[in-house]
């Protein structure tokens, strides 16, 4: 899949920046002075933590960056300075007697065993400081990030929101803390549910969840809310749209050390390019599932978010994917230039003619997404006896189709509702029916999308398949 191009995407980064070290070695023993293992260290590593991760993720997705933020006169702000000018990352100090925060951590087989931290708060002097620099700065971009590690940089935070207000910039926090009231005015905020519980109270519930963040939309006057939840995925709650609920998909997790960087990081530069907030979530969804397979503080490339999304675009919805996400994938791919084609079915035994139909449904597009009948709704259809084969089973089979994109169930008996959410460019189906007595119709002609009657192929019927095994061979 193509994402947008980001090279003309203009990304102002301001927060608490940091050292991240890492020490590496192998703990072969432990110590007789201390009930601690001994690290022989073999090797040293130094990266760019908070903020500064931030920006060097959106230079590595290719965009336009420049970062500001608070370091000493010392060899931690050398040394970070000296990564940001290896990634070509633009940046602006406040120089500060606090001195450059630094994070040192030992590893060893990949596993951290502890971690050191190297810190001063920031004075109110040096935030206020840090938001003349923002001030002179906002006007020439077209999103901003704000980094917030609680270290003291961003005392002065209302007063930066303001002035990317005065310039109609909008402004993206990744924010820390129990006080949300101080980014008051921010276009969106992304807790993780943590950090977002410790805000409203305990959420049982998705339900729970986007009633607490439509509450804290109107109370604090965002637009959005984005609540990261690990395992369970990303909540998009907007101002006076329906939720987007997005799972993650199940993988081997490393390390989740600035992941919450990478998310920020590649959603305000997709949205910075013009994409609306679930094209941009999907995007900083995919991103995180790529940095969470690294170990330490990283970054993510566009190579490897082109190469993650076009992976995730195929053979993946009967695993994991919810009909919000499958409507995200539409959107995405619609604004591509895409066309979408849906069609349906019970595919039950799988045979030629259904394989024949799916490729001359396909021909009418660009993308194929297929509904499927949950069991419920075949057995309503076709009997007590059917399906034979599981909906899993079913949809698994489909999508290892190469002509199919998606698969995605419906529950009812007909999938007017699915395809009334998905909108879909074109409708197709089999048989003989009129192009107005297919459900779903009346949505995609609203649309403006086209709707199509394909001829099923001669020979082949699923029934026919059943009773000649169910029926003994007369000979």
């Amino acid at each position: 899949m193509k994402m947008n191009d980001f090279s003309k995407t203009r990304v102002l980064v301001v927060g608490d920046v940091m050292l991240d070290q890492y020490w590496s070695g192998r703990a072969g023993r432990i110590s007789p002075e201390a009930p601690v293992p001994v690290v022989k260290v073999a090797d040293e590593d130094v990266r760019a933590g908070g903020a500064a991760n931030v920006a060097l993720n959106i230079a590595a997705l290719g965009a336009q960056v420049r970062l500001l933020g608070v370091v000493g006169h010392d060899p931690f702000g050398t040394q970070l300075s000296q990564v940001l000018d290896a990634a070509q990352v633009p940046y602006d100090w406040v120089i500060s007697e606090a001195g450059t925060i630094c994070k040192l951590r030992v590893l060893s087989h990949h596993q951290q065993l502890i971690r050191m931290d190297f810190e001063n708060a920031v004075p109110v002097a040096d935030s206020e400081a840090l938001a003349k620099k923002f001030a002179d700065a906002v006007a020439d971009f077209d999103v901003v990030v704000v980094s917030d590690y609680a270290k003291g940089a961003l005392q002065s935070v209302a007063a930066m929101i303001a002035a990317a207000k005065r310039h109609s910039v909008p402004v993206l926090v990744d924010p820390k803390g129990d006080d949300f009231s101080r980014y008051r005015g921010a276009t969106l905020v992304k807790p993780n549910q943590g950090e977002f519980e410790q805000i409203v109270g305990a959420c049982a519930t998705e339900e729970a969840l986007v009633a607490q963040a439509q509450s804290l939309i109107e109370r604090l006057g965002f637009e959005a809310l984005l609540v990261t939840r690990s395992e369970h995925g990303m909540a998009l709650v907007e101002k006076n749209r329906p939720p987007t609920l997005m799972t993650s998909r199940a993988q081997e997790v490393f390390d989740v050390t600035g992941a919450g960087d990478t998310v920020i990081a590649a959603l305000a530069t997709a949205f910075g390019s013009g994409m609306h907030w679930p094209e941009a979530m999907r995007i900083a969804n995919e991103a995180a599932g790529i940095v969470v397979r690294k170990v330490g503080t990283s970054i993510v490339t566009r190579v490897e978010l082109e190469a993650q999304l076009n992976a995730a675009m195929r053979h993946k919805a009967y695993v994991s994917m919810s009909e919000d996400e499958v409507t995200s994938l539409i959107r995405l791919a619609q604004q591509q230039g895409h066309k979408v084609v849906f069609t349906n079915g019970c595919f039950d035994l799988l045979h030629s003619g259904h394989v024949r139909y799916l490729n001359e449904a396909a021909n009418r597009g660009d993308r194929l997404i297929v509904g499927v009948n949950s069991d419920e709704s075949v057995k309503r259809l076709k009997g007590e006896s059917r399906p034979i084969v599981p909906l899993e089973g079913r949809m698994e089979l489909l999508s290892a189709l190469s002509c199919v994109d998606w698969v995605v169930p419906f529950y009812e008996d007909t999938p007017e509702r699915l395809i009334c959410k998905l909108l879909p460019d074109v409708l197709v189906k089999g048989g003989d029916y009129r192009p107005e007595e297919i459900a779903g119709a009346p949505c995609v002609w609203d649309n403006g999308g086209e709707v199509a009657v394909l001829s099923f192929w001669d020979g082949y019927s699923t029934t026919r398949m059943v009773d000649k095994i169910q029926t003994p061979d007369s000979v």
